[in-house]
């Protein structure tokens, strides 16, 4: 390795640490989802989660005197929180009530490749062959998985649609917070569209309280852990990513958490997964590995 190349490896260490970090947690939220949703349907749950991690990161941003975003890109994170924070939240709480998890997985999994095709065209990071390869690959794991651990298979169902705009809002979320990220913080960042993305869930704030009052403690425990750690700390924690690395490469990372989904299921929720459910998880690992070079 060159001289040069070493420091802008190191640079990166602290990027890809913050990546799998984001993956981990967005990989337990599908378990969380799927248990809190037996007592909170999905507008309340998606509330009870933005307002959760929007208090926990707005004393972190008092407390360390963030500068908020310059007016200019008042209109991209206007986008960024109702698109990503908003409705991906409530399609895909949805759509885990109607479709089971491995279709889920399958159909929120096509943003990567979007991503990539979205930040090649708009954000002028080309098409680089081993990211487009790397996404087929893992595209072909995702729905490998999808396919050994649905019951029913795609169908043109409401959870299916339900799935696929939670894809197309996580694409289009990812597009519109990259460039905010050129003159703001993570931290700013995610907390502004966080904020975003609970004011726009407020029409749902008089069924949340009604669900929770009649809620397993276990269901209320859940929505703050969803609120805390997959909103508040990877959402965060993605944008620090992001903010060093391609929106491309950053997408194809989240392959990732298909097959991190399945192991957390097994281990939390004792669901045995198929064997070609795991052959699917290593085509995930592969693609990702590729696309990230």
């Amino acid at each position: 390795m060159s001289v040069q190349a070493r420091p802008a490896a190191s640079r990166e260490l602290p990027a890809i640490a913050a990546g799998v970090t984001t993956v981990v947690l967005w990989a337990s939220a599908f378990v969380g989802i799927r248990d809190a949703g037996a007592d909170l349907s999905a507008g309340p749950l998606a509330l009870g989660r933005l307002a959760v991690a929007s208090l926990v990161l707005g004393v972190i941003v008092l407390a360390r005197r963030e500068r908020l975003v310059p007016r200019a890109d008042v209109a991209g994170l206007l986008v960024c929180g109702l698109l990503w924070f908003a409705v991906y939240n409530v399609a895909l709480n949805e759509a885990e009530r109607r479709v089971d998890a491995g279709t889920a997985a399958m159909l929120v999994n096509i943003g990567p490749v979007l991503i990539a095709l979205l930040a090649g065209r708009l954000l002028g990071e080309g098409f680089p062959r081993t990211l487009l390869t790397g996404c087929g690959i893992a595209l072909a794991g995702v729905a490998i998985i999808g396919l050994a651990t649905s019951s029913e298979g795609i169908t043109a169902s409401w959870g299916t649609a339900l799935g696929l705009v939670a894809a197309l809002t996580y694409a289009g979320g990812v597009i519109a917070q990259k460039p905010l990220l050129e003159h703001s913080s993570a931290l700013a960042v995610t907390w502004l569209a966080c904020c975003i993305g609970a004011l726009a869930c407020l029409p749902f704030a008089p069924a949340l309280v009604s669900q929770a009052g009649d809620a397993e403690g276990s269901s209320i425990a859940w929505m703050v852990y969803l609120g805390v750690f997959p909103t508040a700390l990877a959402f965060t924690t993605w944008a620090y990513a992001l903010a060093r690395s391609s929106a491309g490469r950053m997408g194809a990372l989240t392959y990732f958490v298909p097959p991190l989904a399945i192991l957390m299921g097994w281990a939390l929720l004792d669901e045995v997964p198929p064997a070609l459910a795991l052959a699917g998880g290593a085509l995930c690992i592969t693609g990702a590995a590729i696309a990230r070079r």
